[in-house]
């Protein structure tokens, strides 16, 4: 509690009004807060179904989807769906909620002259054509059969017409219930209630959005009434089991392997990697003792998961005759190797490269570490990618709380995907043809995939399904979910009488 006690005694700028306002202390200042950009974890715990909302609602737990925005659908033919939209509702800035402002928020999305991280993620491959129906009703045409298009507009959130085409914006006009009051940057962020909003009324009046970088301190601000959430502190800080929430997210992390650079461009290099690599050295020391080691980057549950797949094991003398082996060939394994992080993507998160980078040194790799902010770290993550880069290996966390595979297959692992690091015809063909498959058919194609990326391209050294911690104050009815990390809906914080 030392660091509670270092906290200014004064009641702070963002201090509750009223009792029915809350505080929330974020590890990150998000980057921005375009509607475009909801699937990032920092905009999305911000905006998402509070300021901005989705034509449908995928519930985290069990997959299913349910109307928002959208009320119902169905599949005209192969290509074509039809969905009925809502007819009570307005955008914040009065504009009215129909089917040319979706049309208008589906082409904003898939605009490729602006960095669109929903497009990127979960549309890559597909054009879509919207065209109205009715007022409040439309027509969604794709480029191949999509059986689950209903699963994806699960991530395309309406924003109001007055949204600029082609350009960032950072004021979201939703039509949620809660609108943008106050961004002051490297302050806080303010939404307030939206009185007029089409759903229930929810109990939250106003949110502050603040943060702090250090665990520790997020932390005590909870403990010291200053804040009254604090998402994704560190497993050392969970100390308070009336306060702290333990829960498995739908996070994995891995290190993604830059496989077109050598040494890099080896499989035996990659093999060495995940060989060299202690998953149980790690568990219950710089990561909870509930994370699960991983094989593939979506969580157990989500359609196309291979359970039949199996960690490497921890055999640093068999990296080192795979990087022997290697040399005598001829590959470069002396080569420097840059080992890119992102500070405060996770609790702990440089702690465990620093671990990793002893870990590969220990075996004979020349590893650099190089630690970056959000912004800078976002721009490595998509395409294109500097020509002229050093070999790398790039720590991220990924989030897949929407059921299905195809939210993570095409944009981490297709050729054409826009965090993919490879190329390989046969893991295209699987993906390819596993988006246009339904049911039994599409879980096998996706689960041959990742046995593939696993077993035979080794792409990425991965590590753990992830454990999350969020600190509440006792004075909250909200308990954290698997998509807590994603979003934070203030819709669902009630508050306790006593």
């Amino acid at each position: 509690m030392a660091a509670a006690a270092a906290l200014p005694a004064a009641a702070p700028a963002w201090a509750q009004d009223t009792p029915t306002d809350v505080v929330i202390v974020l590890e990150t200042q998000p980057d921005q807060l375009d509607p475009c950009q909801a699937s990032k974890s920092q905009v999305g715990k911000v905006i998402k179904q509070n300021v901005i909302e989705t034509l449908t609602e995928i519930d985290p737990e069990s997959g299913q989807v349910n109307p928002r925005l959208a009320t119902e659908w169905s599949q005209v033919d192969d290509l074509t769906w039809r969905f009925k939209l809502r007819d009570d509702v307005t955008f914040h800035d009065g504009t009215p909620f129909n089917a040319e402002a979706v049309k208008y928020s589906i082409e904003r999305t898939m605009d490729e002259s602006i960095d669109c991280e929903i497009r990127v993620k979960y549309f890559g491959g597909l054009t879509l054509e919207v065209t109205p129906a009715g007022e409040h009703e439309i027509e969604v045409k794709t480029s191949e059969p999509t059986p689950i298009l209903p699963t994806l507009m699960g991530t395309v959130v309406a924003m109001s017409t007055a949204t600029p085409m082609g350009e960032i914006t950072r004021e979201p006009i939703g039509t949620g219930p809660y609108r943008l009051e106050e961004w002051t940057p490297g302050q806080q962020i303010v939404l307030t209630r939206v009185d007029d909003y089409w759903g229930d009324q929810p109990e939250v009046t106003k949110a502050t959005y603040i943060w702090r970088s250090e665990s520790t301190v997020r932390a005590a601000m909870v403990a010291a009434g200053e804040a009254d959430i604090a998402p994704n502190i560190a497993v050392q800080d969970a100390t308070n089991p009336e306060m702290d929430f333990s829960f498995l997210n739908s996070e994995t992390s891995r290190l993604r392997i830059d496989a077109e650079i050598p040494p890099l461009d080896d499989r035996r290099v990659r093999l060495a990697l995940n060989y060299a690599t202690d998953r149980d050295g790690m568990k219950g020391t710089i990561f909870s003792d509930k994370v699960i080691p991983s094989t593939q980057h979506v969580v157990p549950g989500i359609n196309g998961h291979n359970p039949d797949l199996t960690p490497y094991a921890y055999d640093p003398e068999k990296a080192m005759e795979l990087l022997a082996e290697a040399k005598a060939d001829g590959v470069p394994v002396d080569a420097e190797i840059i080992l890119v992080g992102r500070h405060n993507l996770y609790p702990n998160s440089q702690e465990s490269l620093q671990a990793l980078e002893a870990m590969y040194e220990a075996v004979g790799f020349n590893i650099t570490l190089k630690m970056t902010e959000a912004a800078e770290w976002y721009d490595l993550l998509f395409k294109p990618y500097a020509e002229d880069r050093a070999p790398n290996l790039f720590q991220e966390q990924h989030d897949n709380n929407n059921g299905d595979a195809v939210f993570t297959i095409f944009v981490k692992y297709h050729s054409e995907g826009g965090q993919s690091t490879f190329a390989d015809a046969e893991v295209d063909d699987l993906i390819d043809r596993g988006g246009q498959a339904s049911g039994e058919e599409r879980t096998k194609l996706y689960q041959e995939a990742f046995k593939r990326i696993h077993e035979e391209i080794v792409p990425d050294v991965s590590l753990f399904h992830m454990v999350g911690f969020t600190r509440v104050n006792p004075r909250l009815e909200f308990t954290p979910s698997i998509a807590t990390n994603s979003e934070l809906q203030l819709s669902e914080i009630g508050f306790n009488n006593s």
